[in-house]
């Protein structure tokens, strides 16, 4: 990367002797000599921009990336009788040259024009600058003060340059703004048209100036200008901004009567958008039907706005169905038609779907903007899967997609969310080098990643660094530690944060303080808890009931049953209602304590006080009832579970599993088990580890150890993810044999489940007994059958590079491979750093090869550098990391790469 020092620049910024004071230091032939380098620099570059198709032109574009705006200008200067070309040329080099890439950049080429008297090309560059500058007030006011500081220097903008800013205004919802420009053109003589006026009364009503439009209306008509159906729109809009609907459809009823003010699909769309907004959705599709009956069909702006209220309430698949509808009545979706699906199907967690629509929007034409990028990058970068994500970034930036810092900031919280917060820290590096300085969110990503990875050093690393990038901590930063703090049981330390940010003045909001509360819950310090809660209603953050249920959880762990009943009065005193999580606290305290009966009227109470329990809050009871040896209670509630509108999950019917396999009954066990996956639930670990403890039972006299030892169900583990394999039992899988492993494979296929996760079951404790022939074996039968247990298969693999057997691993891949299964990318890399270490470069870089093949990565010479730099193997190593901050740091004192 190649940077230019900024010590002589900001000397020469801020003293207007600067450059005088600097010659004194120069050779005069030096300055000689750079002049003359940059004058035939400028003659070589005008010569060639003479030429046809001079913008394809290699040579050029190598120049270009060094320009200067001196140079540029001084290019400009030489065409000065072909405004055409200047122009064109001005164009093209803002998007070659780093130094004129940006707004600044811009801006000081259109100073050096202007004082160079081109104004016949500064006045059209004015007018593409106000076209190409994006909707941020920041930036365009930045551009005004450029315009007036020109002013100094004898250059006025034109009726375009001014006509063109006023449309950029509207855009922008800068009404009040773009009046003053209005007056300002008036006050220079300027004569303005009809398209002029609609613009400011459109600005004007964006903003939600709804007189202040009505009445320059009237300043309109007297100047012999009538009403339209434009302006009408954009009252009926302004009306629509203020929440006034009563208003808006009363403008609209008068423009259904007069002729030249007639509504059309602009009318309609804006309608529809503040029927929608209100909630309205009936309303607004009625209305629809109204547009057509009328003659008026539906535009894309109308669908998409219909579509993206379907899915702000989660009704995505009516939303899906409006596309359809859309493409049948021949009406195109546009990118941010297929934005908002893809957006939606990914919080939603359907990323394939959401891929799905990306594809489609590819095969209409469609060119994805980078707000699509990050919608569909977000999606996979939450489930876990950032090689599709960094495969999307490949795409954008082959398909000219600039990203931005949010695209990274969401790939920097996916590298966190698995656990790799080094390689987000590596990735700020190629932030930079994008020519992206990194923003607050970056930091708090980080700062909450080590956090979380309990790096708590590395995490107030990057803290300091943040005002050494002129970055301010935020709420969210402070919090994170905070909470990091807290789980360490440092409280201390994490009060001394909370003070910090006393100090600062920023608000302290519930989140914080009940991270606080949390970790002085967990450390028994109660007082202090008290204390809390008292800053809590002084600061008035105490708006639900979450910290409460944090103190709740404790007490009842700890059987101090009358003071969590006490706090519960404490929170309705403080004007809380408890939710269904503070009752199911309470509920499992009871329990907890054996008092069984009582939890059952706490249960009764609870449904009197009208909050509904939910499937957490019966299975708590049902596991209560079951360690009581009230099994056919238990088993009653759970059968009536879903007349009260809750359905039982895989954790509610391990329960009865575990019970009735103790008391020896695993007829009946299998039995809910099979009634289980008729209701469309899927054993869990649970479930197979405490079946598998049967059969060893029925075949092992000493198989009762095996029971006693298999994994609890206790009210602590009901939480617990699904993927969650410490509930193992050690004892069980030392005990059984392959044909206990057949046995319950065959059992489990009679209740209609599939057998993938019971083999990852399987294999995955047989591995970690260190039983890997059984394993493997068991794995290769599988996948013959053409079925693919992936954690499995990744059990295997990981077991066989721990002992660096990478043959048998290899092998062992390769009868996966054959029969049409991919291993995952960790697998992968687990292999490929063995290898490697081992000195079989040759082969780690074939299996390279092999997974972007396998894995359908389209385009793999633009994704290739993101794999080798998510595989490649590099350990936490503190002192790295802390020279990887000082550089960006460094890097914020320096001007802008050369990109």
């Amino acid at each position: 990367m190649l940077l230019r020092g900024t010590k002589i620049v900001r000397i020469a910024d801020g003293h207007p002797y600067a450059f005088r004071f600097l010659s004194m230091f120069s050779s005069p032939s030096l300055q000689s000599s750079s002049d003359q380098t940059m004058e035939g620099t400028a003659f070589h570059i005008s010569s060639l921009i003479n030429k046809p198709n001079w913008e394809h032109d290699k040579t050029l574009k190598s120049l270009a990336s060094h320009m200067s705006p001196h140079l540029a200008g001084k290019i400009i200067g030489l065409h000065s009788n072909n405004v055409e070309l200047g122009v064109r040329f001005f164009k093209w080099v803002c998007r070659q040259s780093a130094y004129c890439y940006d707004l600044d950049g811009r801006i000081q080429l259109l100073n050096v024009l202007v004082s160079c008297n081109l104004f016949g090309v500064a006045q059209k560059a004015v007018v593409l600058l106000i076209k190409e500058c994006e909707e941020s007030e920041k930036r365009i006011v930045k551009l005004m003060d450029a315009f007036d500081e020109m002013t100094e220097m004898g250059f006025r903008l034109s009726y375009p340059c001014y006509s063109t800013l006023l449309v950029r205004l509207a855009k922008s919802n800068m009404g009040f703004v773009a009046f003053l420009v209005y007056r300002r053109m008036v006050n220079e003589g300027f004569v303005l048209g009809g398209i002029d006026y609609r613009t400011v009364v459109n600005a004007l009503c964006k903003e939600g100036f709804v007189q202040a439009a009505e009445m320059f209306c009237c300043r309109v008509l007297r100047l012999g200008f009538g009403l339209d159906t434009h302006v009408c729109s954009s009252l009926v809009l302004g009306n629509c901004r203020k929440d006034n609907l009563r208003e808006a459809f009363r403008v609209f009823e008068k423009m259904s009567k007069e002729e030249k003010c007639r509504p059309n699909s602009v009318t309609f769309s804006i309608l529809i958008h503040g029927l929608c907004e209100a909630g309205r959705l009936e309303e607004a599709f009625q209305l629809k039907q109204e547009m057509v009956e009328k003659g008026c069909q539906p535009s894309t702006r109308t669908y998409t706005v219909l579509v993206k209220a379907m899915c702000d309430i989660g009704m995505i698949d009516k939303a899906m169905n409006m596309l359809d509808e859309m493409i049948t009545k021949a009406c195109v979706p546009n990118v941010h038609t297929y934005t908002i699906l893809i957006d939606r199907l990914c919080r939603e967690g359907k990323t394939e779907e959401a891929n799905g629509v990306f594809r489609k929007m590819l095969k209409d034409g469609l060119c994805p903007g980078v707000v699509t990028f990050n919608a569909l990058i977000n999606g996979y970068c939450k489930e876990g899967r950032v090689i599709s994500a960094f495969e999307l970034l490949s795409v954008m930036e082959k398909g000219n997609c600039k990203p931005n810092i949010r695209t990274f900031n969401e790939l920097m919280e996916g590298l966190c969310r698995v656990g790799k917060s080094y390689k987000a820290l590596f990735l700020l590096r190629r932030v930079v080098d994008n020519g992206l300085l990194p923003d607050t969110v970056a930091y708090n990503i980080l700062v909450d990643g080590f956090c979380k990875e309990n790096q708590l050093n590395m995490a107030f690393n990057i803290f300091n660094s943040m005002n050494s990038v002129g970055l301010e901590p935020d709420g969210f930063t402070f919090t994170a530690l905070i909470d990091g703090l807290c789980k360490l049981g440092r409280l201390e330390q994490a009060n001394g944060i909370l003070g910090s940010m006393v100090k600062k003045g920023i608000f302290l909001d519930e989140v914080t303080f009940t991270a606080l509360i949390d970790g002085h819950c967990k450390v028994g310090k109660a007082k202090d808890v008290y204390f809390l809660f008292e800053n809590m209603l002084k600061n008035r953050c105490l708006t639900t009931a979450h910290a409460f249920n944090c103190f709740l959880d404790v007490l009842g762990k700890d059987y101090k049953l009358n003071e969590a009943n006490a706090m519960l009065g404490k929170m309705m005193k403080y004007g809380l209602v408890p939710s269904v999580v503070t009752h199911t606290i309470i509920i499992d305290g009871h329990c907890r304590a054996g008092e069984t009966t009582l939890s059952l009227k706490k249960l009764e109470q609870m449904k009197q006080a009208g909050c509904s329990p939910n499937v957490y809050t019966y299975t708590i009871i049902i596991n209560a009832l079951c360690n009581n040896g009230r099994v056919e209670e238990a088993e009653a509630i759970l059968f009536s579970m879903s007349s009260f509108g809750v359905s039982p999950n895989n954790f509610t019917y391990a329960v009865l599993v575990k019970a009735h396999v103790k008391a020896g009954r695993l007829d009946r066990a299998l039995q809910i088990v099979s009634t289980m996956v008729k209701h469309g639930c899927q054993p869990n670990n649970h479930i197979y580890s405490t079946l598998l403890s049967g059969f060893v039972l029925l075949n092992n006299a000493t198989g009762a150890g095996a029971i006693n030892s298999s994994s609890d169900l206790e009210s602590r583990s009901l939480s617990s993810e699904e993927n969650d394999y410490n509930c193992f039992s050690n004892h069980v899988f030392r005990l059984m044999d392959v044909h206990h492993a057949l046995r319950i494979r065959d059992e489990i296929k009679k209740c209609g489940v599939p057998t993938e996760d019971l083999y990852n079951f399987l294999v995955v404790g047989l591995c970690k007994e260190g039983r890997i022939t059984e394993a493997d074996q068991l794995t290769q039968d599988i996948v013959k059958h053409g079925l693919f247990p992936d954690k499995a298969i990744s059990s295997i693999i990981e077991h066989y590079c721990k002992t660096c057997k990478y043959d048998n691993c290899l092998e062992f891949m390769k009868l996966v491979l054959d029969n049409k299964f991919v291993p995952s990318f960790a697998s992968y890399c687990w292999v490929i750093h063995g290898l490697r270490n081992e000195g079989r470069v040759q082969e780690a870089q074939r299996l390279v090869s092999d997974f972007l093949r396998h894995t359908g990565i389209e385009d793999k010479v633009a994704v290739t550098p993101y794999i080798e730099f998510l595989m490649k193997e590099e350990e936490y190593d503190p002192d790295e990391c802390l020279k990887l901050i000082k550089v960006i740091e460094q890097v914020n004192y320096k001007e802008r790469p050369i990109i």
